[in-house]
């Protein structure tokens, strides 16, 4: 089985096989465009994202700097999505983002790792899982995503967690490593943030 086969499958790979890196630094040349991009150029900025993302929905915000592998050729994002700045995405495996999801500044989401056995490392082993998050997800700021998570719709993860493994839908999920901390219901209702009570519900 040859490196990019062992890659789609999820197995350990060489990263510097020429057959994988071939066209990284094209598409990182557009990432680099895009973030050459100043705060007034916002329809430029909407169609440098739809050159440079798998696929991208209407009405996505996504400020600079934004960092990808691959520069961003194997991520997905739904619409109305909004990313803040210093987002980091080793795209090396699909990242899948739901429609309306939002990130804090300086979140990063690892698709890819080293395997824990130093020789395999030495020999320029890696593997790369996908990364789905789903609908409605709000990521708070400096939350690190690892490879192969999944993250169920309108969850919310705290800022400065880890996410090391599947997070459920309609949760509040928190800490080092991300636990559930709580499900959200009537108590959200009521209250926007902690003894504050929201005036507005939809």
């Amino acid at each position: 089985m040859d490196n990019v086969a062992r890659k789609d499958a999820g197995l350990p790979y060489h990263y510097d096989d020429p057959a994988i890196m071939d066209g990284q630094l094209a598409w990182q040349n557009k990432l680099w465009e895009f973030n050459q991009t100043k705060p007034t150029e916002q329809d430029r900025r909407a169609e440098l994202l739809k050159d440079m993302c798998a696929e991208i929905g209407e009405g996505t915000h996504v400020e600079v700097p934004l960092h990808a592998n691959n520069g961003c050729r194997h991520v997905h994002i739904g619409k109305g999505v909004y990313i803040n700045a210093f987002m980091s995405m080793v795209d090396d495996a699909p990242i899948w983002i739901g429609d309306y999801a939002m990130f804090g500044p300086s979140v990063t989401i690892a698709t890819a790792g080293h395997p824990i056995l130093p020789v395999l490392r030495e020999h320029h082993y890696t593997y790369a899982l996908p990364v789905h998050i789903g609908r409605n997800v709000w990521v708070g700021s400096n939350v690190s995503i690892l490879p192969g998570v999944t993250i169920g719709d309108n969850t919310v993860i705290g800022a400065g967690s880890v996410v090391t493994h599947d997070i459920p839908a309609n949760v509040v999920a928190v800490g080092v490593p991300c636990k559930v901390l709580r499900e959200i219901g009537e108590h959200d209702r009521e209250y926007y943030w902690h003894d504050r009570k929201l005036d507005v519900v939809e």
